[in-house]
C-alpha cells in the first residue's frame, strides 16, 4: 500500500486536482500555487497546511482508493497542528486547528491551556494575546457553539501575533528561604517601586513555591500595582488581573509558569502621578494619599456593620464633579458598612454610566479614556471579591479604589453634555420592533454600518425593556465582536462589560451596563473582518466544503 496527496485540498476545491500540476513528485495547487509532496500531502508552504492522504492500492490492475479522511489519532493531531500555526503565526492553521480539537472532543479548556501556556513560555511577558485569549475564554459558557468556535480562534489568533519575532521567557527561581508573606508582600512593593524585574518575579515565585493562597497572591500584588496611581492607564491592574482569571480556567498548577509574567510590565508602568493633570490645578495624588492613610481605621471600626446596599447611590456620588465630594462619599460609604468590594462594584457601575453617557460630540479617540476606567474598575472589582476578608487593613484596596475615582472623575468631560441613554423618563422606544429575533438582526445590521451608536444602545435597551433573555442579547453582542477584526479595548469592553453584568443581573443598572458595551462596540463597528473570512474557510475546508466553483457547476 503506498499513498497518494488527496484529491481534497487544503486551498482550492475539485478543480483544484483536476488542474493541478505534478512534477517531480511535487503537486502545485491551481489556485494558490501552494506546494505538496504528492506522497506525504505535506506542504513546502507552511500558510496552506499539510493537506490530507488518502491510501491507495492497485489491484489486479486496478487503482483503489480509500476516501476517507482522518488521523489515527485527531486530538494529539490537532494539537500539535495547533502548536505549529501558533509557534509559525499562521492564522489558517491555527483556526482548522481549533475546528479539529472542538470535533475531537477535545474540551475548550484544553484549547484555552495550551495557547496560554503558549503564550507565557514564548513571549517574555504577559501581553495584549493572553489578555484577549482569557477574556474570551471567560465568555465561553454564555456562546453558543459557533461563536465558542470563533473566540477560540481569535483569543488563539492573537496569542500568536503577539509572540511572533519575540524573544521567549527566560525562568526564574524561588528563594530558598520561605518568608512570612506580610515580608513578601513588603518585598513585592519595594522591587516594583524601584523597578527591579528580576528581584520582583523571585519574590513572587517564593510566594507560589510557599503556597500561598490566590487571595494572598492577589492582596499582595493588588499592593504592589498601587504604588503607582493608575498605573498604565489602567492596564497593568487589568492584566493582573487577567491573569489570575488565566490560571482559574487553566489550573493553578500553572501558576509558577503564568503568574510571574505580568510583573516585566508592572515594573515598567508609569504612575499617573507622572502627569501633570493628576497634579494641577488640584493635586489628586496628594488628595488619594491623605484618604489611603485613613480608610484603613474606617474599614476595621466598621467591619460588623449590618449589610450595606447602597452601590448605586454611591456610583452616582462617585460621579461628581469636586473630587474632595467624591472620597467625602466613600468614606461616607465606608462608616455605614460597605466593604472593599461593595465600592468596587460602585466605582465599576459609574465607569460603565461614563460610557453609556459618552457624548456623540466628543473625539472618537476619547471612548478610550472612558473605556480604561472601566475596565481598570472592573478589574478591581474582580480582585477585590476575590481577596475578600483576608486583608489585613485593606491599604491597597483602598488606594486602588481612590485612585479609581480620581481616574473617573478626570473623564467627567465625556459626559458634557451627557448621552441620553434610552428608555429614561418612561421612554418607550415602540418604533422599534418587539421581536425577539428581529431586534437582535437589527442590532448585528447597525454594526454592519459606522454611526450607529445610538441606535444599537436603543435596539439593546429595547431587547431588555421586552422581557428578552439578557443572555441571547449577550451572545449578539458577542457575535458582533467575533466577527470583527476587532481591536484589543473591544474585547475588554465587550468581557468586562458582562461580568458587571451578572454582578447587576437583569436590572436598571445591568441594562445601563449592557447599553454601555453595545454604544462603545457600535463606535469600533464595522471592520474589514479578514479574520472571520480565514475562520469561515478553515471550518469549510473541515467539512470538506468547496471553496471554488466555477460558474456552469451545479
Amino acid at each position: 500500500m503506498t499513498a497518494v496527496a488527496s484529491l481534497r485540498s487544503t486551498i482550492g476545491a475539485r478543480t483544484w486536482a483536476s488542474r493541478s500540476i505534478v512534477e517531480d513528485g511535487i503537486l502545485t495547487c491551481h489556485w494558490h500555487h501552494a506546494r505538496f509532496d504528492l506522497e506525504s500531502g505535506c506542504t513546502f508552504d507552511l500558510w496552506a497546511d499539510d493537506a490530507p492522504i488518502c491510501p491507495v492500492e492497485v489491484r489486479h490492475g486496478e487503482v483503489w482508493v480509500k476516501t476517507t479522511f482522518g488521523h489515527a489519532d485527531p486530538a494529539r493531531h490537532w494539537r500539535g497542528r495547533l502548536n505549529d500555526g501558533l509557534a509559525h503565526d499562521i492564522s489558517l492553521v491555527i483556526a482548522k486547528a481549533v475546528q479539529g480539537q472542538l470535533a475531537a472532543g477535545v474540551p475548550k479548556a484544553d484549547v484555552v491551556r495550551q495557547a496560554a501556556l503558549f503564550g507565557a513560555q514564548n513571549k517574555d511577558g504577559w501581553g495584549v494575546g493572553l489578555t484577549i485569549l482569557t477574556a474570551l475564554a471567560n465568555l465561553l459558557p454564555t456562546l453558543p457553539e459557533e461563536e465558542a468556535y470563533l473566540a477560540l480562534f481569535q483569543g488563539a489568533r492573537h496569542v500568536a501575533a503577539d509572540c511572533d519575532g519575540q524573544p521567549p521567557r527566560r525562568e526564574r527561581a524561588p528563594l530558598e528561604s520561605r518568608p512570612e508573606s506580610a515580608a513578601l508582600e513588603r518585598w513585592l512593593r519595594r522591587w516594583t517601586k524601584v523597578r527591579h524585574r528580576e528581584a520582583a518575579e523571585r519574590t513572587l515565585l517564593t510566594g507560589i513555591a510557599a503556597g500561598l493562597s490566590p487571595a494572598a497572591l492577589a492582596d499582595a500584588l493588588l499592593a504592589a500595582a498601587t504604588e503607582r496611581a493608575f498605573a498604565d492607564g489602567g492596564h497593568s491592574l487589568d492584566f493582573i488581573n487577567k491573569a489570575f482569571e488565566c490560571l482559574d480556567l487553566i489550573g493553578w498548577k500553572h501558576a509558577s509558569s503564568l503568574l510571574p509574567t505580568i510583573l516585566g510590565q508592572m515594573v515598567a508602568a508609569r504612575g499617573a502621578e507622572e502627569s501633570t493633570e493628576w497634579l494641577q490645578p488640584i493635586d489628586l495624588i496628594a488628595l488619594c494619599d491623605e484618604a489611603a492613610s485613613q480608610l484603613p481605621e474606617l474599614f476595621a471600626a466598621s467591619r460588623d456593620a449590618d449589610g450595606w446596599s447602597d452601590h448605586a447611590s454611591l456610583a452616582r456620588e462617585l460621579l461628581g464633579d469636586d473630587p474632595a465630594g467624591i472620597i467625602g462619599a466613600i468614606k461616607a460609604a465606608v462608616r455605614a458598612g460597605a466593604a472593599p468590594a461593595d465600592l468596587g462594584r460602585a466605582l465599576a457601575y459609574a465607569a460603565a454610566l461614563r460610557v453609556a453617557r459618552f457624548g456623540n460630540a466628543n473625539e472618537h479617540a476619547d471612548w478610550e479614556t472612558a473605556h480604561h476606567v472601566f475596565t481598570y474598575a472592573n478589574a478591581l472589582c474582580q480582585t477585590l471579591e476575590r481577596i475578600g476578608t483576608i486583608a489585613i487593613d485593606h491599604l491597597a484596596a483602598a488606594r486602588g479604589l481612590l485612585q479609581g475615582a480620581m481616574a473617573l472623575y478626570l473623564t467627567r468631560y465625556l459626559n458634557v453634555p451627557p448621552a441620553r441613554i434610552p428608555g429614561e423618563g418612561g421612554e418607550r422606544l415602540d418604533e422599534l420592533p418587539a421581536d425577539e429575533e428581529t431586534i437582535r438582526a437589527a442590532l448585528l445590521d447597525a454594526f454592519d454600518r459606522q454611526r450607529q451608536v445610538d441606535l444599537a444602545a436603543r435596539l439593546v435597551a429595547r431587547h431588555l425593556a421586552q422581557g428578552h433573555s439578557p443572555q441571547a442579547l449577550i451572545a449578539t453582542l458577542a457575535r458582533a465582536v467575533l466577527r470583527e477584526d476587532a481591536g484589543f479595548h473591544a474585547y475588554q469592553m465587550l468581557e468586562a462589560g458582562v461580568r458587571q453584568f451578572a454582578v447587576w443581573g437583569d436590572t436598571d443598572e445591568g441594562r445601563h451596563i449592557l447599553i454601555a458595551v453595545a454604544r462603545y462596540l457600535a463606535a469600533h463597528s464595522p471592520t474589514e473582518r479578514a479574520a472571520l473570512q480565514t475562520a469561515d474557510i478553515a471550518r469549510r475546508l473541515m467539512r470538506g466544503g468547496e471553496l471554488h466553483q466555477s460558474a456552469e457547476a451545479p
